[in-house]
């Protein structure tokens, strides 16, 4: 009986030992995670990197979240020109799970230099960016992770195609991968809106009077509430109202165009549709049923990348991040522990 006892006391220690060598493995201890360098204290995790560009250096604001060596995820925001800020939701959901979680403002952004030489917004210049951002946070093949919404899933795809070798999984939110298909499919839901709104927008447009208020509140109340955030107005959240507020409108017009249903700008004529099945890293591809991009492509974009996988948001809309909570986070988290663990 003493010999049985001391076989079972043995066994409970082992499996104690592997038990808490697994949770180790699979996430840093909080003094791990929270173990901050004094300049990353002093700052609150916010660093100011400066990047090269053909008219000058300027300053990029990041805020880093956490600590793990082996998963770090950087979000690229939409816009172009909008924040960080509507992308601080992820703050609930990502740090707990043990993921370092880095928070980004391009430049032009609010947070980051803002100037005015209107040659720097190209799209090739904003991923020449993002490497240079990379390099100054250490960010590898064996850690990086890359987010991108709207926008950022343009810049996120640009980037990978071009720096894959740097990336251990890329996560496409809510973005076709050819601008001519977006403008198609906003004209698409457009023509499902009453015809009295539809002529009231054509009103203003036809008259290039985009910055008129009235013709701002009816995209707001009549589209953004169904297709960008499925919530009334008065419900939408501070964090993404603020980020709304901080938008660098000319940096937008510049490569977007002068509204969400007149698509134009620098943008026009892209696409990466034909070169996604260059992709090799891991990919996941997000798609919201009332977005203001056909769900449909996005699930198409993940069969032609080479490690993809799709994930759709039935009850979202361009921001699922928000209004699709219950799907979003669970599959983008089960994303990364599948790569992380060599598991995808």
């Amino acid at each position: 009986m003493k010999n049985i006892l001391v076989l079972l006391f043995s066994i409970f220690l082992l499996t104690g030992c592997n038990n808490k060598q697994e949770t180790t493995n699979d996430n840093p201890s909080l003094e791990k995670y929270f173990s901050y360098t004094k300049e990353e204290t002093e700052n609150a995790g916010v660093k100011m990197i400066p990047v090269q560009t053909p008219k000058g250096t300027f300053k990029i604001w990041t805020k880093k979240i956490g600590n793990n060596p082996r998963i770090k995820i950087l979000l690229l925001h939409g816009g172009p020109a909008l924040t960080h800020e509507y992308m601080e939701c992820f703050e609930a959901f990502l740090p707990k799970e043990g993921f370092e979680l880095i928070e980004y403002d391009q430049l032009g952004s609010y947070y980051s230099d803002q100037p005015t030489d209107s040659s720097l917004w190209t799209l090739a210049r904003f991923v020449e960016e993002v490497e240079q951002v990379r390099v100054a946070l250490s960010l590898n093949k064996d850690n990086f992770y890359l987010l991108g919404n709207s926008w950022g899933g343009i810049l996120g795809m640009e980037y990978a195609l071009k720096y894959q070798q740097n990336l251990k999984g890329l996560i496409v939110s809510n973005m076709t991968a050819d601008f001519a298909k977006y403008g198609a499919y906003n004209a698409k839901l457009r023509e499902q809106m009453r015809k009295s709104l539809v002529d009231s927008l054509e009103s203003f447009e036809k008259k290039n009077n985009f910055a008129n208020p009235v013709y701002q509140q009816l995209v707001f109340d009549e589209y953004y509430c169904q297709h960008i955030l499925r919530k009334p107005a008065k419900d939408w959240p501070e964090p993404v109202l603020r980020s709304f507020k901080h938008i660098n409108q000319p940096v937008y017009e510049i490569l977007q165009g002068p509204s969400e249903f007149v698509p134009g700008g620098r943008l026009v004529g892209w696409e990466c549709w034909t070169r996604l099945k260059n992709l090799s890293v891991p990919t996941l591809m997000i798609g919201s049923h009332y977005d203001t991009m056909n769900p449909e492509e996005m699930e198409e974009m993940s069969k032609l990348v080479q490690h993809g996988k799709y994930l759709y948001c039935p009850t979202g809309g361009h921001l699922s991040m928000w209004d699709a909570q219950q799907e979003y986070y669970p599959g983008i988290i089960d994303f990364i522990k599948n790569v992380d663990q060599k598991k995808f």
